[in-house]
């Protein structure tokens, strides 16, 4: 059979997705004999109310390129898909929906509306599985999994009660990060910093006898004040400590505190205390047991015991007043620009307040230990390697984990009258072995899983809660490695934004240059570096690629015109100099492709074949071969295209698969995705 003079995707990689899924050689239960020793992979459950960009499309990239290459060579491969519930995320885009009809989801009450959310679940959640499928991951569909699943909540609700017998779980009364507009507490991991031009006002404390001068971005949290605090070491106040001082605004006595912690050099080097709205000045005040005199509410307003004059006041307003009043009692020194870091909550983008509140907390002393020592003893490894630090520092550092969350989308606790749900990094910590059937069934065939791949921004978000959990609830490890892809950045080194028109969508990438090309081209630019600047010359360098492969597989086939051929190549005529250093740059290339996809190094892997293939099998073997043909030389000719098809295959799956499928081979199996991986 020849192949058409050129390749055409769009014809193509819908066909040859069909022919995978119809083969049954996703789910692992269905492959040969051949494979035995399991290899499992799971994918980082994207947002339910996620749509593909070009850090999933890295990801998805890397992890089918592995689960290929894996099961050619004979592995049992399970890559188990699914999306997470996005507690925050999800009721935010149903909540907008709502909004534009005039109405709250306090207008519908709580039942009504999760039936909504699961509505829009419904008809919108699998929009990006079914994208992804457009880049060709081998997924077993079979086993999709979602975190709102019945037999998932009923795995999180065993977790929950699980460590609350253990006595890990409590309730108390804290300083915590609360969006004032999606009304929730929110963990440190979940904000983001913003960088804002805001103030930096220098207010005079009284003494009896002069003043001492504070330097503040908040002034008007001073109505919750409860002392003054300097360093230690700092000696222009090593007099006054252990003194008290007038708050103004408020005319009462506090008292003036040391603490190492102060930093020196900001503003005067003394530092404003207001333990119930700040949680470092929180975790002074539990050294000093300070007083949380809340003066703001989960709503942003000013509160009693703040004067009259300031309550019901949103916060802008109250600053506006506060220094209005500081001005006139002549208390306000000066003012200068500054430039800081304000955090955010991560879905909405509303500043966020530390608030007291009730809470319920996971004690994680001794579940990270367990998280440390994992990766130090190697039974978990990093790579690069380099990540480890990022893993232990918050390690080492964490506090207790605030897991409830006051919205109505996501897994209630269970516990009597509580109407809190769970954070939704609670349920995806235990999404490894919860999608092989914990608690129900037995996880000896895929557990642990093999290699995690995921972006840096979650390894503590995600992966060290994966690991304790795992290590907590299964006594094993998770995984084995963990590979830290880069980040994606515009092609001047800036953070990819939708917002500001420099995001990339990878579906138009694929509608224009076709998914193989998209595929190579991104696997192309991977490095071991921190980022990965995206270059769209490198998807037209991979679509280019592809019309070569099929042109240097069209004068094969051309070769072998009404021949049959087998897979394995034999021959008991002596080889020219030509042949034999032919199947010796493709033993290296077998090589060099083995050892690079183990140690992660996509790029250079893919870099090594697209040199092999063009330059030493295209430029030189097949052009002599032109001029001199012999039986010899088309045997050769074929042999090294179907093992080239084979290493190529888990980066560019579709034209591989077409081309062996049209290929006239005496052994031929059912699919190129079943055949014997090059040793």
């Amino acid at each position: 059979m020849n192949l058409p003079k050129s390749y055409d995707p769009k014809k193509t990689e819908g066909r040859i997705y069909k022919l995978w899924q119809k083969s049954g050689f996703f789910n692992p239960d269905n492959l040969p004999k051949r494979h035995r020793k399991p290899y499992s992979v799971v994918i980082p459950p994207p947002n339910v109310t996620g749509k593909l960009h070009i850090g999933h499309t890295l990801n998805a990239i890397v992890q089918d390129s592995l689960i290929r290459k894996k099961r050619m060579q004979g592995f049992k491969t399970l890559w188990i898909p699914g999306t997470d519930h996005a507690g925050i995320a999800t009721q935010n885009v149903v909540e907008k929906q709502l909004k534009k009809q005039g109405l709250t989801r306090f207008d519908l009450g709580r039942e009504k509306f999760i039936k909504k959310v699961w509505e829009w679940k419904k008809e919108y959640g699998n929009i990006i599985l079914n994208q992804f499928k457009k880049i060709g991951i081998s997924s077993d569909w079979s086993r999709t999994r979602f975190t709102m699943d019945k037999d998932y909540a009923l795995a999180v609700k065993t977790a929950f009660l699980y460590y609350r017998k253990k006595g890990w779980i409590y309730k108390g009364r804290r300083v915590i990060n609360w969006c004032p507009r999606c009304q929730t507490s929110l963990s440190d991991l979940e904000l983001e910093y913003k960088k804002e031009e805001g103030k930096l006002w220098y207010i005079k404390y009284l003494l009896k006898k002069g003043n001492i001068v504070v330097a503040t971005t908040r002034p008007e949290t001073m109505l919750g004040d409860t002392a003054l605090a300097v360093n230690p070491k700092d000696k222009r106040y090593k007099d006054l400590v252990g003194k008290k001082v007038i708050l103004p605004l408020m005319k009462k006595e506090i008292p003036i505190i040391a603490d190492r912690n102060i930093d020196q050099d900001f503003g005067t080097g003394a530092l404003k205390l207001t333990p119930a709205h700040s949680l470092i000045d929180y975790e002074i005040g539990l050294r000093h047991n300070l007083e949380a005199v809340q003066v703001i509410d989960e709503k942003g307003k000013m509160i009693a015991p703040a004067p009259l004059r300031y309550q019901g006041l949103n916060i802008r307003e109250a600053r506006e007043k506060v220094i209005e009043d500081l001005r006139e009692q002549n208390l306000l020194e000066k003012e200068e620009s500054f430039i800081h870091q304000l955090p955010k909550c991560y879905r909405c983008g509303t500043t966020i307040e530390a608030i007291p509140s009730w809470q319920w907390f996971l004690k994680m002393d001794e579940l990270s230990k367990k998280a440390i020592k994992a990766v130090k003893n190697g039974k978990v490894q990093f790579f690069p390697k380099r990540w480890e630090k990022t893993y232990f520092v918050w390690l080492e550092n964490v506090k207790d984990w605030c897991i409830s969350r006051q919205i109505w989308w996501g897994h209630k606790i269970p516990i009597k009258g509580e109407t809190d749900v769970l954070d939704t990094w609670f349920s995806s910590a235990l999404w490894p072995f919860v999608t092989l059937g914990w608690p129900q069934k037995d996880l000896k065939e895929f557990y642990p899983t093999d290699t995690l791949s995921t972006a840096r921004d979650i390894i503590n978000l995600w992966v060290s809660r994966m690991i304790f959990s795992g290590l907590e609830f299964t006594k094993k490890v998770p995984f084995k490695k963990v590979y830290i892809h880069p980040t994606v950045l515009t092609k001047d080194g800036k953070r990819m934004s939708k917002s500001l028109g420099t995001g990339i969508d990878p579906l138009e990438l694929i509608e224009k240059y076709g998914a193989d090309a998209v595929r190579f081209g991104i696997a192309y630019q991977i490095t071991e570096l921190q980022d990965m600047r995206f270059n769209e010359d490198s998807i037209i360098m991979g679509k280019k690629f592809c019309n070569k492969i099929w042109n240097a597989s069209r004068f094969v086939m051309q070769q072998n015109q009404g021949l049959s051929q087998l897979s394995n190549f034999k021959t008991k005529t002596p080889l020219k100099k030509e042949d034999k250093k032919i199947l010796k740059s493709l033993d290296k290339a077998i090589e060099t492709t083995n050892k690079n996809m183990e140690a992660f190094r996509f790029g250079k892997a893919t870099r090594a074949l697209y040199d092999f293939f063009w330059h030493d099998f295209c430029d030189q073997y097949i052009e002599k071969a032109k001029a001199q043909p012999s039986e010899e030389k088309r045997k050769i000719l074929f042999f090294v295209l179907l093992t080239s098809l084979k290493l190529l295959h888990p980066f560019i799956p579709f034209i591989t698969e077409d081309i062996y499928q049209k290929l006239p081979i005496k052994d031929k199996k059912k699919c190129l995705m079943i055949e014997e991986w090059p040793e």
